[in-house]
């Protein structure tokens, strides 16, 4: 299972962008996919996630400016990120909670990082 982000870049402060992930390989089920980010010097946090379900979770610092969706038949979960904030600046990281054809059980799966930094 290989997941592909795109978006970021450079953003000015109350600007937006979005980004994309793509999960492929022989996918037999997504239990959930989400969205992490990692700033200099910090720790990678959970920015938000969306459950097979539906279900919807986000950190404080991004509700309500934030919001994850998914196309199920893509395989593809978006982040859509409104009023950005210099303190939003970070690498960003796609994540997925994946049973395969190969792995039947569910296993994590991370992209590539991409940049989001928010010029003030």
């Amino acid at each position: 299972v290989q997941l592909q982000a795109s978006g970021g870049g450079l953003v000015q402060a109350g600007g937006s962008s979005r980004l994309s992930c793509a999960a492929s390989g022989r996918i037999l089920f997504i239990n959930e996919m989400g969205w992490y980010r990692q700033a200099p010097g910090k720790q990678r946090e959970l920015v938000a996630d969306i459950i097979s379900d539906g279900r919807t979770n986000y950190a404080d610092s991004v509700k309500g400016r934030f919001t994850i969706s998914r196309d199920i038949a893509k395989n593809t979960v978006y982040l859509q990120m409104n009023s950005l904030k210099p303190e939003d600046t970070a690498v960003y990281y796609c994540q997925a909670e994946v049973a395969s054809l190969v792995l039947s059980e569910l296993n994590t799966y991370w992209g590539q990082g991409t940049q989001v930094t928010v010029s003030s």
